[in-house]
């Protein structure tokens, strides 16, 4: 007999999130995959592993861009390799609810029926559910009779501004900034004050062991790159005011977006906010002190989640949980052509 499963999915531009009903526990692995030409070498953590390690011929890169999909075929083997490793016998015909941005066109909305209905995955029920609220739920937000409640997502790629009131979006904006977008800039300050390259995957290192913004506590780290002028490897003493400096460009750049969002919302629902906080999550928040710095840049006090790139998948287990919420699940069913 098989067994109807459901799950919620979070397609995350880094990592892949997905909350199993059945076992009650929420899975991560890394959002990527590693090619060489059409035969697959690696997916998830194990093609992370090789990400800026392997060899010209081997591609190994993201199925989704700025949180969004944008390899449908990749995307579904990503997804499929990882829920396998979840339950090896997958039911067929399960509920599978999707944590989606705003604003989508039909055509991105068959891309999230494809992935779930495609090759490997059969015959299952898509649910989608906008991302802010997925972020709201989780957050312990009351969605009805709100007068006004901001979240901010900071993720891997993009950074999503979001106004809720009475269980609506009234007010939203992504702009193309988030993690990867702070760990260029740290590798561009390094390469420009050091004449040394280095990958993203140590500009990230250096981010989570030295990133402070508002600290000033002097730290130094020891990395080995490769020297723009002579082309050979190379070691320097990294200091965390230089990788402060490529943070704070990111992060300047999402303070000030937001203080112009904020400038532009309603003045009651802009006063309510002022007094309840705006709500900080997503991935790229376990930055120190970041709640503190865009407090002192916009003059609104700040409440950070300790969910980080959970949230959404949190709201969404929420939803799957209690039946009441699934009124902010949206089902999708594919139109015969």
């Amino acid at each position: 007999m098989l067994i109807k499963k459901t799950y919620g999915i979070d397609l995350g531009s880094s990592t892949i999130k997905v909350y199993s009903f059945l076992r009650n526990k929420t899975y991560l692995e890394k959002n990527m995959i590693a090619s060489k030409g059409r035969r697959i070498i690696a997916v998830g953590n194990e093609a992370y592993d090789m990400f800026e390690k392997s060899p010209v011929d081997i591609v190994v890169n993201s199925p989704m861009a700025f949180g969004m999909i944008a390899n449908l075929e990749l995307q579904e083997i990503a997804l499929y390799s990882m829920m396998k490793k979840i339950d090896k016998f997958l039911g067929i015909g399960s509920d599978i609810f999707f944590s989606v941005p705003l604003d989508m066109t039909a055509v991105e909305k068959r891309a999230y029926y494809h992935v779930a209905n495609g090759h490997w995955l059969r015959k299952n029920r898509v649910y989608m559910v906008e991302a802010p609220i997925a972020d709201a739920l989780a957050l312990g937000i009351t969605l009805e009779d709100n007068p006004g409640s901001m979240v901010v997502n900071i993720g891997a790629q993009s950074t999503q501004f979001s106004i809720i009131t009475d269980g609506k979006i009234i007010i939203s904006k992504k702009i193309p900034i988030g993690g990867r977008q702070m760990n260029e800039a740290i590798c561009s300050e390094i390469r420009k004050r050091y004449s040394l390259q280095i990958g993203t995957r140590t500009g990230k290192r250096l981010k989570l062991a030295m990133g402070r913004l508002n600290d000033q506590k002097k730290d130094a780290r020891k990395v080995v790159g490769i020297d723009s002028i002579s082309g050979l490897p190379r070691e320097e003493i990294i200091s965390g005011y230089v990788v402060n400096a490529g943070i704070m460009n990111c992060v300047n750049e999402i303070a000030a977006e937001m203080k112009t969002f904020l400038e532009r919302t309603p003045p009651q629902i802009a006063y309510h906010i002022s007094r309840e906080g705006i709500y900080l999550t997503g991935g790229s928040t376990r930055l120190p002190y970041i709640d503190n710095y865009l407090a002192s840049y916009t003059g609104f006090s700040f409440r950070l989640s300790q969910l980080y790139e959970t949230s959404s998948v949190g709201g969404l287990e929420k939803i799957i949980r209690n039946r009441e919420l699934e009124k902010w699940a949206q089902p999708v069913k594919q139109r015969k052509l």
